[in-house]
């Protein structure tokens, strides 16, 4: 991958202007009250088992913080389809995993995903097709194997066994449910971006700062070859940046904040949560 000055990323983190309208406003009252109902039952003991077995990330959470994540849990699985595809028979085991992992980025900023109409799920990695263009304009045509996407209409589709595998360990930075709802997050405002909203008017624009500075400070690291925390993939685009750090934030707090503790900060004030005081 070539190098990319300041010129060509500045800009890339999107400063959203007057984001606070449509695209992230809250929940109408009679969506408060119906959310305050789900909340209000128990959460079922079969869902507990699963989240103790399959997301072992949520035991390390402090009492309050699990109590939230259930909440979560609960509002996500009322309101969200979940949709097993190529011949997947999905279970509570499977969607009670998912959306225990897709609700830590909820802990803090609270809300949910407002773009989010469906969740797709086959049982393993699955075909896209994909081109690209090649000399003299020639369009290659073929076929791209994923783990997880995320598409600005609402939907999130994952891959089963890339589901088990990210929340198996919960500290190797890989989570492809928390990486797809990042993106879910970034596309509230629109078209993914590397701009999820973090606040208004100088918020905003910290966040553009910094994360412009952090994204070209990663470009220029990868040309060196000794290998970083954070990986090669992320310097694909700003959006991409924003979800593979999240899982980092969320999964490798530590190390991501000695490492690059701007970066750290700006995803602190953007989930509101302090992982690596957990």
């Amino acid at each position: 991958m070539g190098r990319v000055s300041m010129l060509d990323v500045l800009g890339l983190f999107v400063v959203v202007a007057g984001v606070t309208g449509a695209a992230v406003a809250g929940p109408t009252l009679a969506r408060l009250w119906r959310r305050q109902r789900i909340t209000r039952r128990p959460f079922p003991a079969a869902w507990r088992d699963i989240v103790r077995r399959r997301v072992p990330l949520a035991r390390e959470l402090p009492a309050a913080q699990q109590l939230r994540l259930k909440k979560h849990i609960q509002i996500l699985l009322a309101e969200v389809p979940f949709i097993g595809c190529a011949g997947l028979e999905l279970t509570d085991e499977m969607r009670v995993t998912i959306a225990a992992q897709a609700a830590f980025l909820l802990l803090g900023r609270g809300g949910s995903f407002g773009n989010l109409r469906e969740v797709l799920v086959y049982p393993g990695h699955f075909l896209v097709p994909s081109s690209q263009a090649g000399v003299g304009g020639v369009v290659h045509e073929g076929r791209d194997v994923l783990a997880g996407q995320s598409w600005q209409r609402g939907q999130v589709i994952v891959a089963w066994d890339a589901v088990q595998d990210g929340a198996a360990d919960p500290h190797d930075g890989t989570n492809v449910v928390m990486h797809e709802f990042a993106h879910q997050l970034d596309q509230d405002t629109g078209a993914a971006n590397g701009a999820p909203y973090v606040g208004r008017g100088a918020q905003q624009q910290i966040w553009a700062r910094v994360m412009n500075q952090e994204f070209a400070a990663l470009q220029v690291r990868l040309m060196d070859p000794e290998p970083g925390l954070i990986e090669p993939y992320a310097a694909t685009n700003p959006a991409e940046f924003f979800a593979v750090t999240t899982e980092l934030f969320f999964e490798r707090p530590d190390a991501l904040a000695a490492e690059r503790p701007a970066l750290y900060e700006q995803l602190r004030r953007c989930y509101r949560v302090d992982p690596a005081g957990w």
